[in-house]
């Protein structure tokens, strides 16, 4: 069966075109215009990823990768008219795999489809139970839970996963390519900006003072490590 991608683009025009060069590709498409049309379609046949413009005429494309997101991993690529910060590290926040800005050619939007479909596929096997306890912080992998000095400490995917890899390796310096390779995949083609914003969110959940930051140091010219003492 071909893995199926739904599509949520308001700009005819557009939408046909991904849609075209996504069948082309060999993947089934659905294609919607406005957030309630994806939920349905969602529900009547369940997307293997799903293609969202940021600005719907019904909502934010923040807020429906959310619901599409409540009962289920779905991978995400945002579709962005806006080259800003903001709308690209709130799409990653909100569990996006990857983003496109406006303008883009069809083609590269389907090599990023098959990018993050294969990131997906690679990642399916189950993890080893593991708990990592390093300067204050514990991590509790099992329960999928971060504690600073025995305070729960909520974590999105993506920074859990930043600070499973740092603590892991406690007191070594990861290069900030490294780090994007493991956490967004070696094909992540966004702005490498969004690794040092998810590490300032990092240390605003887990340092006492994030601007003189104790934990998650930044090396120069390298990185970023977490402290081991």
């Amino acid at each position: 069966m071909p893995t199926h991608i739904l599509v949520v683009e308001d700009e005819p025009n557009l939408a046909e075109a991904v849609q075209y060069s996504l069948e082309r590709a060999g993947y089934k498409v659905s294609c919607a215009h406005s957030s309630a049309e994806a939920i349905l379609l969602a529900r009547q046949h369940p997307p293997d990823l799903a293609v969202l413009d940021i600005g719907l005429p019904d909502g934010s494309g923040l807020d429906l990768c959310k619901r599409l997101q409540l009962n289920r991993r779905l991978p995400v690529i945002f579709l962005t008219g806006h080259d800003q910060d903001t709308d690209v590290i709130l799409g990653l926040e909100r569990g996006a795999d990857d983003y496109v800005t406006k303008p883009f050619s069809v083609g590269q939007l389907v090599a990023r489809v098959g990018a993050v479909l294969r990131r997906v596929s690679e990642g399916t096997e189950p993890k080893a139970a593991e708990r990592y306890e390093v300067n204050e912080v514990v991590m509790d992998l099992i329960r999928h839970e971060v504690r600073v000095a025995d305070r729960l400490v909520e974590l999105p995917p993506k920074q859990f996963e930043l600070l499973k890899l740092l603590m892991s390796r406690a007191g070594e310096a990861l290069g900030r390519q490294e780090l994007i390779d493991a956490i967004w995949g070696v094909d992540y083609f966004g702005d490498t900006r969004a690794l040092d914003t998810h590490i300032r969110w990092l240390r605003e959940a887990l340092e006492e003072e994030p601007s003189q930051p104790r934990r998650i140091l930044t090396v120069r010219g390298i990185g970023y490590k977490f402290a081991d003492k």
